[in-house]
């Protein structure tokens, strides 16, 4: 094989790993507590995150493609509001991220790197708590007791609209649609709550991959659990675990063999400043347990306002 044929496979392969887990390596790993959380009607939130990740990413000894590392920085600007629909509490995400990000390795022996930087795929998230949170107002929600089993479902979308070059193998926008239906329940005894969420993420194609080629994934199967405690309004800690396996992916129809086989593990903690305002901090790992993929640690920590 030529240089610049391998130099080809080997890119090809890298931005087929980053298909597939794109928005975790850029983002860290969607594995997020407290989603389900009853909230009274008429509640926006503002925030500000950012995050770090780092690690490594393995690939099939043939592609001669080796110590290759990833290194990316970001930021998000997010939106939330709360609102009653059919009697029945929901809520609206709205996440705008920025990355900055570098990869770098050994290709046949010789150093190779490349960097992004700029706007990643806007995303969406309408959830709807089905049973156990009625649509109360802040007066309403304050008097009545809680109950103890939340279950909730949601759809999250990741919009095409991030940075994309057909021309460039790694982009930190996608060209395509994430679409993410979830089912979700809780269970609060005391001071803990167990959480668990089910998802599938669906991708359209993206009929402008590198090389005038077409890119499809099958559908990615999740299933994520957290042990929350809370000591008092605002201020708790999590522990969290989640897997995710699918997402095979396919170029111009052919079978790329690069399913995903991710576990994850996750601590989080909210810290409130005031009665408005907050912070949360995560730390996220992700190790594949394949040949191929990738193992990355994420920082990240965010600062909310509610009103």
């Amino acid at each position: 094989m030529s240089p610049l044929s391998l130099r080809r496979v080997v890119l090809l392969a890298l931005v087929m790993v980053a298909a597939v887990a794109g928005p975790s390596a850029v983002f860290g790993q969607d594995i997020e507590p407290r989603r389900w959380t009853p909230m009274p009607t008429g509640l926006n939130v503002v925030g500000l995150g950012t995050s770090y990740t780092t690690g490594d990413i393995f690939f099939n000894p043939v592609l001669e493609l080796d110590d290759v590392e990833t290194e990316i920085a970001g930021g998000a600007l997010m939106y939330m509001r709360s609102f009653g629909i059919a009697g029945k509490s929901a809520r609206l995400d709205v996440k705008l991220p920025y990355a900055s990000g570098r990869w770098s390795g050994l290709l046949s022996g010789e150093p190779a790197k490349t960097r992004r930087r700029g706007f990643a795929d806007p995303r969406l998230r309408f959830s709807v708590l089905l049973y156990g949170s009625p649509a109360l107002d802040r007066q309403a929600f304050a008097s009545t007791p809680r109950s103890r089993t939340v279950v909730g479902a949601a759809v999250g979308v990741k919009l095409p609209w991030g940075e994309y070059f057909p021309e460039k193998l790694i982009n930190l926008g996608s060209n395509r649609w994430t679409i993410r239906p979830q089912l979700g329940i809780t269970h609060t005894r005391g001071r803990w709550t167990w959480e668990m969420t089910g998802s599938v993420i669906w991708y359209s194609d993206n009929d402008a991959f590198f090389g005038d080629s077409q890119l499809e994934n099958d559908n990615l199967w999740t299933l994520q659990g957290h042990a929350i405690y809370t000591f008092k309004p605002g201020l708790w800690v999590s522990m969290s675990t989640a897997y995710g396996n699918g997402g095979d992916a396919f170029v111009d129809g052919e079978d790329k063999d690069l399913k995903v086989d991710n576990w994850l593990i996750a601590l989080s903690a909210g810290i409130p400043i005031n009665p408005q305002q907050g912070i949360k901090v995560s730390w996220i790992r992700t190790r594949t347990q394949n040949a191929t993929g990738a193992d990355l640690d994420n920082l990240s920590v965010g600062w909310s306002f509610m009103f």
